[in-house]
């Protein structure tokens, strides 16, 4: 074979060929791989880059088994936490249990006296009472400056008031008005009554100090068609109460005249009184008034007066008041007339309203302007009732003060019926015998003008008032604004008032210092003041019928003993030296509640277990995070991207839970809610570590998606630096197989070129 030549030619096309077919080989071998870089041969530095980063992103992707199993860990722990929190949760529907179960005892601890004469409205207890004093504010009367003090005889009613009108004339201008006139004219003859525009018409009204007084056509019906309780009086018919109507008559026959329209504010006014029997009614001018102080109307003035008890007020048609000429007013609107009294050294500075009232300690005072009823032309006492002075009253507290005549004796008096300090026979005759109550001192005013005031001893002197009634009397306080006038009557012997009872502090409670009194300035008088103060020392308080006074615990403590060296609440002060407290009891067991309640326990302790089996059990390939184990994860190849998550051990004692003792545990409110105060920690510090473990594993996933996608960053450029492109290798491998076939072409033909020359040789 040495000795075989080649010529240059072949030589050359087969030294092509080879070539060629070493290239399609390689462009093959890459279409095959996919790879332009198959070995360190093809491109050294490519080759080893990319082995490197391959071999990163495998012991990156080694790593991510370990993340998942920690993601997985994490999730058990987190399901164990659940189930802990609901197993907590069940803990606490059994101690709730306990709480609205029976209080295990049938007898609580308690200690008691008996406080003679007390009740829940006054601890005090006493079965006598001193009457104490009380002091208003000075009172003044009416005399000039305003300084001068009241006295007893010193008068509610004050002097009357006057006003006079000029030149009211009849309806034909020229005849003065007096009494006589008609207040309606006949036709055609206008001398007869007033103004035309001035006649009342039927069903005007005038409204005198709140009475109405109505105006109606006709002729007053007989004393037999009156409603019942009302009277008929000439042209009047009036109820007694001060309202009253005006029959007019007609055009053809007028009947009313202004003497009966004065008749009438009178009555309103309190000038006159009525006495009405079987529908007849009386009229007459009240004994109370100063001689003939009655409005008039002569020559043109029509005068009206007010009475002792009350200012007048008249509001009406203008047309008609300025026909009686009391006002210039004209038209169909209201016009209004006052006339005032005046204040005299004989009555008080200030005047009492009409309609006022005091309501003394329940019983109620009413200042009315009227004559006593009794007196001469007023009316008839009513049955069951009495008079004393210028005193209605009923016999049991309730009066009424008539202002007229009424003086400031009469105040007191009615003040003392309503507090006990006197008391009212009523008799047949319609009067009432007051006394006074044995060992009491009557009310009383002395002469700097104050009111000494009896508390009598019934009970705590208590004043409001409506109206003006307690300024006028000065009770309304420095300020004369107070609403209420009270003063405390004085404790009789055996009363608690002023003494003190302490109790030390009991079951961890805050020591009560309770000092009785009259319920001011921090002291104690009724039961609900007392059990506010004992609240907060865990005790509370009964009175029974008797006056027995008994502290006993609350249901919080129903366990504990008052006094005991384990709980406390040793009983003294200064009631102790005149009331004798009994020994406490110790509190006596309800057996079927003490049952339920250790049943109760058993259920607790039974869920405990829960909780413990539950912790043991949240573990995750041998990691159990709520049982003390670490896990630890690594994310990256290095290791020094890592993160170590230490468990914790939340078994029941882990979560500060201790199982109960029957008997001593669910046995009180207060054991119960020490047991709900440590669920409550416990449930606390679960929903703390599930905030921990929810954070730890959002960071492990966050790693474990980052290690995802920095494998493809990996792999990606790895295969950036081997990957070939198959559009081109393609490309090149077609062009090889072409330039193959010319190859071999060419070989053939120089093979064939030798050949001639062989033939040429034969």
């Amino acid at each position: 074979m040495s000795g075989i030549v080649l010529s240059a030619s072949v030589r050359q096309n087969l030294l092509s060929l080879q070539s060629t077919a070493d290239l399609l080989a390689t462009t093959q071998n890459r279409l095959s791989t996919g790879k332009s870089v198959n070995s360190a041969l093809d491109n050294p530095t490519n080759f080893f880059t990319a082995q490197s980063l391959d071999n990163r992103a495998s012991d990156i992707n080694n790593l991510l088994d370990g993340i998942a199993n920690g993601v997985q860990v994490l999730q058990a722990a987190n399901t164990g936490i659940t189930s802990l929190q609901k197993l907590i949760d069940s803990a606490k529907s059994i101690a709730n249990q306990a709480l609205q179960t029976t209080v295990g005892y049938s007898t609580k601890s308690n200690v008691s006296a008996t406080i003679s004469g007390a009740t829940s409205a006054d601890l005090r207890g006493t079965t006598s009472f001193a009457s104490a004093t009380a002091s208003s504010n000075v009172v003044y009367s009416g005399a000039a400056g305003g300084t001068t003090a009241a006295t007893g005889t010193t008068t509610l009613g004050a002097t009357i008031g006057s006003f006079a009108s000029t030149g009211a004339t009849a309806g034909d201008g020229s005849t003065a008005l007096s009494g006589a006139i008609t207040l309606i004219a006949t036709n055609g003859t206008t001398a007869s009554g007033l103004l035309g525009n001035a006649q009342p018409a039927d069903g005007d009204t005038l409204t005198v100090n709140g009475k109405t007084i109505t105006f109606r056509w006709g002729a007053a019906p007989a004393s037999t068609g009156v409603a019942t309780g009302s009277g008929v009086s000439g042209n009047l018919v009036t109820d007694g109460n001060g309202n009253t109507t005006v029959y007019l008559g007609t055009a053809g026959t007028p009947a009313a005249t202004v003497n009966d329209l004065l008749s009438a504010i009178d009555l309103a006014s309190g000038v006159k009184t009525v006495s009405i029997s079987s529908g007849a009614a009386t009229i007459s001018v009240s004994a109370s008034q100063p001689g003939a102080a009655v409005s008039t109307a002569a020559a043109g003035a029509v005068t009206l007066k007010s009475s002792t008890g009350a200012d007048l007020s008249v509001t009406g048609k203008a047309d008609l008041l300025k026909a009686l000429g009391l006002t210039t007013a004209v038209g169909g609107g209201n016009a209004t007339i006052n006339v005032n009294r005046t204040t005299s050294a004989a009555s008080l500075g200030a005047t009492i309203a009409d309609g006022s009232t005091l309501n003394v300690d329940g019983h109620v005072i009413t200042f009315k302007n009227a004559p006593i009823p009794g007196s001469t032309g007023a009316p008839s006492v009513p049955s069951g009732f009495g008079t004393s002075g210028n005193v209605l009253t009923d016999g049991a507290g309730n009066s009424t003060v008539y202002l007229q005549a009424g003086t400031l004796n009469d105040v007191l008096k009615a003040i003392d019926l309503a507090t006990g300090v006197q008391t009212a026979t009523v008799n047949a005759n319609g009067t009432a015998t007051l006394a006074t109550a044995t060992g009491q001192t009557n009310s009383s005013i002395n002469a700097s003008g104050q009111l000494k005031l009896s508390t009598g001893v019934n009970a705590d002197l208590s004043i409001t008032g409506t109206g003006n009634a307690l300024n006028a009397l000065g009770l309304a306080g420095n300020t004369g604004t107070a609403t209420a006038f009270t003063a405390a009557r004085t404790s009789g012997v055996g009363g608690i008032s002023g003494k003190t009872l302490t109790f030390a502090s009991f079951s961890g409670g805050t020591a009560v210092n309770v000092t009785f009194g009259d319920g001011t300035n921090g002291t104690v008088k009724t039961l609900d003041q007392l059990n506010t103060k004992l609240q907060a020392n865990n005790l509370t308080a009964t009175i029974d019928a008797n006056g027995l006074l008994t502290v006993s615990t609350t249901n919080d403590y129903a366990s504990s003993t008052i006094g005991s060296s384990a709980a406390g609440g040793a009983i003294g002060g200064t009631l102790t030296t005149s009331l004798t407290f009994s020994t406490a009891s110790t509190p006596v067991q309800d057996a079927v509640a003490q049952t339920s309640r250790a049943n109760l326990v058993s259920q607790y302790n039974n869920i405990l277990n829960q909780i413990d089996s539950t912790a043991q059990d949240s573990s995750f390939n041998g990691v159990n995070l709520l049982n003390g184990d670490q896990l630890k994860l690594v994310f990256d190849e290095t290791g020094k991207s890592n993160l170590s998550i230490t468990g914790v051990t939340y078994n029941s004692k882990g979560l500060g839970l201790a199982a109960l003792t029957s008997g001593v545990d669910f046995i009180d409110n207060a054991a119960t809610n020490k047991v709900l105060t440590n669920l409550n920690s416990a449930s606390s510090t679960l929903r703390s570590e599930a905030s921990a473990l929810g954070s730890n594993l959002t960071i492990v996933q966050v790693r474990q998606d980052f290690n995802k996608s920095l494998i493809n960053v990996l792999q990606t450029g790895s295969s950036n630096l081997t990957l070939a492109d198959t559009n081109v290798e393609a490309a090149n491998s077609q062009a090889l197989s072409t330039r193959q076939s010319i190859a071999v072409s060419a070989l053939s033909l120089a093979n064939q070129s030798q050949q001639s020359v062989l033939q040429l040789l034969r």
